[in-house]
């Protein structure tokens, strides 16, 4: 393979996470090729993510044939989303481009998504409008879509799809773990670039191996889903959320206890056995224990806050 790199520079980064894919990967760094090599000088990131068969072993090969073939790899499974920040953090191309191992994104795609980043858009999603993936993962899979699509504000139809575009800058200002690869637009919206897109993309059937889709991973997204909602509005006020609840128990334990002390007081009512007793005080417990967590988390946050650097978007 000829290699088009001679100066150096690189318009645009492919990175591809990979678990137990090595019959896929001759084949994907062909069609690159063929997709990308006259339009584009490019670099193809393979991220083997503790792959147990010869995966690693190819992309070693097939870097030797190109030197636009660049390779990590971990020693144990870590996740398609340490995957990605492995390699967003070793990109160099102006323009960064995601797409899973398995051949069933098709790199064709790719120059129509780069000239829409051109145009103006910070992102461009794909969406598998027709897909080839059992019912058992389509069906879950638009439920997930429908629910963030609704939770986000961005009007995506499939936030799951591996094959993005990205600006550069948009990957060097998030930072992806457990499952967040799901909702890197919305992370991306949270950073301030908020010029999303879509585009229509063809989606091919699996050739080789099998789907890693699983009702645990399913699961995890939506636990990401809350936890990224939670973040980003409270982030930067945690006392704002735990002040409020706390507020809101105690002086409920309070109404109750002041009103149990007056009935005691004016009827000469026990009160000692009553149920309403116990609950007027664990809702005060309750409602302490919430203010000292947002206190907690305003102690913790001060120091995130004082080394913060702020995205900016153009300076003179």
């Amino acid at each position: 393979m000829e290699n088009k790199l001679d100066d150096g520079k690189v318009d645009v980064s492919i990175v591809v996470p990979l678990y137990n894919e090595e019959e896929s990967l001759p084949e994907l760094t062909k069609a690159i090729e063929e997709a990308l090599a006259a339009t584009f000088k490019y670099e193809i990131i393979f991220v083997d993510d503790g792959s147990t068969d010869r995966s690693f072993a190819v992309v070693q090969q097939l870097s030797i044939n190109d030197k636009r073939v660049k390779g990590i790899s971990f020693r144990h499974n870590y996740g398609k989303s340490v995957a990605l920040q492995a390699g967003f953090e070793r990109v160099q191309g102006d323009y960064v481009v995601t797409m899973d191992a398995d051949l069933q994104d098709d790199p064709n795609e790719v120059p129509e998504m780069i000239a829409m980043l051109k145009g103006g858009l910070d992102l461009v999603s794909g969406w598998k409008k027709e897909r080839f993936d059992p019912i058992s993962k389509t069906v879950p899979s638009k439920f997930f879509n429908f629910v963030t699509r609704k939770a986000a504000g961005i009007h995506l139809h499939d936030f799951n799809c591996g094959l993005k575009a990205y600006r550069k800058e948009v990957v060097e200002n998030i930072y992806l773990y457990g499952e967040l690869h799901r909702y890197i637009p919305m992370l991306a919206k949270q950073e301030g670039f908020t010029r999303i897109g879509e585009k229509v993309v063809k989606h091919h059937p699996r050739k080789y191996g099998k789907t890693k889709f699983g009702l645990s991973r399913f699961i995890n997204g939506f636990l990401d889903l809350i936890t990224i909602l939670f973040v980003q509005k409270y982030f930067q006020k945690p006392m704002h959320f735990f002040g409020s609840v706390g507020i809101l128990l105690l002086s409920a334990g309070t109404v109750v206890n002041l009103y149990l002390a007056s009935i005691k007081i004016l009827f000469g009512v026990g009160i000692g056995d009553r149920p309403l007793l116990f609950l007027g005080i664990l809702l005060m417990v309750l409602g302490v224990q919430f203010l000292s967590t947002g206190l907690i988390g305003e102690l913790v946050n001060i120091n995130h806050v004082r080394r913060q650097k702020p995205n900016i978007r153009e300076q003179f």
